[in-house]
């Protein structure tokens, strides 16, 4: 009679379940890992913010030509073009730009949405004192809804100014490559438009204020004495980029501009 081997009831307690078990977990770049936590995402809309408030700041400034005219707005636009030229080909650095602005304007969306998951995710349920708006400001009640709106803006103007598609809409002039300040003022020229521009930039400014305040405080520099400071400011940026690219459309509808 053949009998069947007994199991070793000690060598099946020790063995692992499955063969993965066996595997080192693989280690993600420290990067990678950083972004994963609240701190990281945290850190990346600040460095992001930071990097578009500063594209914000001198788009502004090298604008500010217009008011000097077509020859000088134009010749702005063309040194735009050659940057790094003639190491590059003409309009590659000002793309080589344009896609790391487009990098942070991602980094900055995913960050912002992930860490919005997270809260949700750490406190399902909303808190149900009316303090939390007595608390909170404006600003940062309204940073969702401005960014919505501050991006549909942003989307638009590359439609206006570098595409070119909605620019002649409503004109009787065409879009011209090149003649930029033709094409700024026959956009701003239809109140419409002059209208949305100023509307999107008071909300920009508002979304800028509580960026530049909030990011002191996404790296850990939040030092009670130095509030003043801080908003000082937020509050000094907001306003050179609101009052400068609102007088653009003011400029044009006024015939300062024409």
């Amino acid at each position: 009679m053949v009998t069947s081997p007994t199991v070793n009831s000690e060598a099946l307690r020790r063995a692992p379940a499955t063969g993965t078990a066996l595997q080192a977990r693989k280690k993600r770049p420290f990067l990678l890992d950083l972004y994963s936590t609240s701190v990281g995402k945290k850190y990346a809309m600040a460095i992001s913010g930071i990097a578009m408030m500063g594209f914000v700041l001198f788009h502004m400034i090298g604008n500010l030509k217009m008011f000097l005219g077509a020859e000088a707005l134009d010749h702005y636009a063309e040194f735009l073009q050659v940057l790094l030229y003639p190491i590059l080909p003409k309009n590659v650095m000002l793309w080589i730009l344009r896609g790391g602005l487009i990098s942070m304007l991602l980094l900055h969306l995913h960050a912002a949405w992930s860490l919005t998951q997270l809260n949700r995710h750490a406190r399902p349920v909303k808190y149900q004192s009316a303090r939390d708006y007595q608390v909170a400001k404006f600003a940062s009640r309204t940073m969702r809804w401005t960014g919505i709106i501050v991006l549909a803006y942003l989307v638009w103007h590359l439609l206006d100014f570098t595409f070119g598609t909605v620019n002649a809409v409503g004109t009787d002039g065409t879009f011209v490559r090149g003649e930029v300040y033709n094409n700024v003022v026959r956009s701003l020229d239809r109140p419409v438009v002059a209208a949305f521009y100023v509307i999107a930039n008071i909300l920009l400014g508002i979304h800028l204020f509580h960026g530049a305040w909030s990011i002191f405080q996404s790296l850990g520099w939040n030092n009670p004495r130095f509030n003043n400071w801080r908003r000082g400011f937020a509050t000094g940026f907001a306003t050179i980029i609101v009052v400068g690219n609102v007088s653009f459309p003011i400029a044009v509808i006024a015939g300062i501009v024409k």
